[in-house]
C-alpha cells in the first residue's frame, strides 16, 4: 500500500534523474530506467577519458536515511560504496572519476536528498498531527512566565526521572 505522498515522491526522485540525464522525458519507469542508462553511459565515457585521474573521495553523511540514498544512487550506476576499517559509520566512500563525483553523482544526491527530507519532513508532521497534537510547531525561545517560576531546568527534571 502507497501512501499519497510516496507516489508525488517516486514521481519528483524520476524527474530529478531525468534531469541528471539531460532528458525532458520523466515521471514514467521507462523514462526512469533510460536516466540511468544515459548516466551510466557518460560514466564510462568519463573513464576512459580520465583514467589516470579516478579518486577516491570520502563523503561524511551523517544522516541515515541520505547514507542509504547515496549508497543506492552509487549501486544504480555500477560504482561500489565501501567503507575502509576503522572509518566511522557516517562515511561512505566511492571510487570514480572526479568530473563524475563533481558534475553528476554529488549534485544528483543533492536534489533527492533534499526532496526526500522534505518528504520525510511533511510525513512526520502529518502523522504527529493526526495521531498526537495538530501543534508540530518548534518551542519558542522565551520561556513563559508561569514556567520560569517553578525552580529547576528541563535537564535538572529529565535528570530526577
Amino acid at each position: 500500500m502507497r501512501l499519497p505522498l510516496e507516489g508525488t515522491l517516486l514521481e519528483k526522485l524520476r524527474k530529478i534523474e531525468a534531469l541528471h540525464a539531460g532528458t525532458k522525458v520523466a515521471g514514467e519507469r521507462e523514462a526512469s530506467q533510460r536516466a540511468a542508462e544515459r548516466i551510466r553511459a557518460r560514466l564510462a565515457e568519463i573513464r576512459g577519458r580520465e583514467q589516470e585521474q579516478e579518486q577516491v573521495l570520502l563523503y561524511s553523511l551523517h544522516d541515515p536515511w541520505q547514507r542509504k540514498l547515496f549508497v543506492a544512487l552509487c549501486r544504480r550506476y555500477g560504482l561500489t560504496p565501501y567503507r575502509e576499517y576503522g572509518r566511522r559509520h557516517s562515511t561512505v566512500q566511492v571510487r570514480a572519476p572526479k568530473t563524475f563525483q563533481e558534475q553528476t553523482l554529488w549534485p544528483e544526491f543533492q536534489a533527492l536528498a533534499g526532496e526526500l527530507d522534505a518528504h520525510l519532513s511533511e510525513l512526520t508532521d502529518r502523522v504527529i498531527r493526526e495521531a498526537i497534537n495538530e501543534d508540530v510547531s518548534d518551542p519558542t525561545d522565551n520561556v513563559p512566565k508561569a514556567l520560569s517560576n517553578q525552580g529547576g531546568s528541563a535537564e535538572e527534571k529529565s535528570g530526577r526521572e
